[in-house]
Order: C-alpha cells, then structure tokens, then sequence
C-alpha cells in the first residue's frame, strides 16, 4: 500500500506571528501533524526585524536563506547571511537572526529538526498558535522565486 505526497500550494499556508508586536512571520509547511520529526516553514523577516534571542536544546535549526541580507547571532558568534546560504544553528545555541535591510525583507526555508524538543507540543504548535497574517504581493513573488 502506498501513501500520497502532501502538496501545499503557497496561499494554503497561513503565515503567522508568533507575537502579535513580532517583526517575524512563521508558515508552516510540513510537521508532526503530517508524520515528520522535523518541522519547515517558510520564514519572513519585516525591514531591519529580528527574533527575539531563542534555544532550542534538543533542536538542530537550519536555515536556507531564499532572498535578502542579514546577520546571524549563535552565542559568541556572528556571520552574515544571503541569498542560497545554508545557516546551521546547533542545539542549546542562543541564537537570533536580524535583517540587515532597511528596505527589503529576508525570506528563508527553515528546518527545525526534532520539532518537539523541549516545547510542549513542539515549536509547530508555538508557530500554530500565533495571531496569523497575510501574504501580500511581495512575499508571494519572493515565495515563488520571481
């Protein structure tokens, strides 16, 4: 017997603010709800936003940079970030990623490896239970690589 393939199509995935004053929005693509350890999401930083400083100690987080500049803080750490960077954020690292763009945001793919960890109900649940947005005209030509 065999399984079909999950197909989600870019305006079935509902970006979300994990705070409501957050310069961050999260969409989740595919995890424990669809039989996956690992959770990916599609992540969008607003001009010059950041992310609180966050650690997940139980969690791999890799980030695939799609378009836009930033900065990546790990602990000690700082590396810039662009376009077709692979960011990889050890377990128990306290991390955070800021746009470095006063103009333009930054979009990237981003696996958060062994999605329950410490969180109760795991960081797709955080994200899920978020006060959720739009994609506008911007994120959907980012999105689709126009």
């Amino acid at each position: 017997m065999s399984t079909a393939p999950t197909l989600r199509q870019l305006d079935q995935v509902v970006p979300q603010l994990i705070s409501p004053a957050d310069t961050v929005r999260l969409a989740l693509l595919a995890g424990p709800a669809d039989g996956s350890p690992a959770s990916v999401f599609y992540e969008v930083w607003e001009p010059g936003g950041a992310q609180p400083d966050n650690s997940h100690p139980d969690s791999t987080e890799i980030f695939v940079v799609l378009t836009g500049h930033g900065i990546a803080h790990s602990d000690e750490h700082s590396v810039p970030i662009g376009p077709g960077d692979v960011l990889v954020l050890p377990p128990g690292s306290v991390h955070r990623i800021e746009n470095t763009s006063a103009t333009e945001r930054l979009y990237t793919v981003t696996i958060m490896a062994e999605d329950g960890g410490a969180m109760p109900g795991g960081f797709a649940a955080l994200v899920g239970a978020g006060t959720p947005v739009q994609w506008d005209d911007t994120d959907r030509a980012a999105l689709r690589g126009q």
